[in-house]
């Protein structure tokens, strides 16, 4: 993905402070399950081009998608993070179809890879 050296903070809220946070930043009403903040746009993306940027995560939401999808709330948390991560390097499934594709393909593979670190 062209990150070699690359840092990012992750945030984990509650939906009160989630909903903030997509109201303010996002001008959407409620909480959603993940917001990323992207440090490589923008003017001042060249100050610190090692930093990726943000990823909020709200565990409230993490819970109740888990428990619907019939999995552990870490797989859920997982795979927020890296969708969370996949906007911090460019990928964005609101611009297209074949954009969403690709970000659900790389998704998979990092997934994959993240469960394999795991087990080791």
């Amino acid at each position: 993905m062209g990150c070699e050296n690359a840092e990012l903070s992750i945030l984990i809220v509650d939906d009160i402070q989630m909903a903030e946070y997509h109201r303010d930043y996002l001008n959407r009403e409620g909480p959603t399950n993940v917001i990323a903040f992207a440090m490589q746009e923008g003017e001042f993306a060249h100050v610190a081009p090692y930093l990726l940027g943000d990823v909020v995560i709200s565990l409230d939401t993490a819970n109740r998608e888990a428990a619907e999808m019939g999995i552990h709330v870490m797989e859920r948390f997982d795979e927020l993070l890296i969708h969370g991560i996949l906007h911090l390097v460019g990928y964005d499934h609101e611009r297209s179809e074949a954009e969403e594709r690709r970000m659900a393909e790389k998704s998979a593979v990092l997934a994959s890879l993240l469960r394999k670190a795991g087990n080791e």
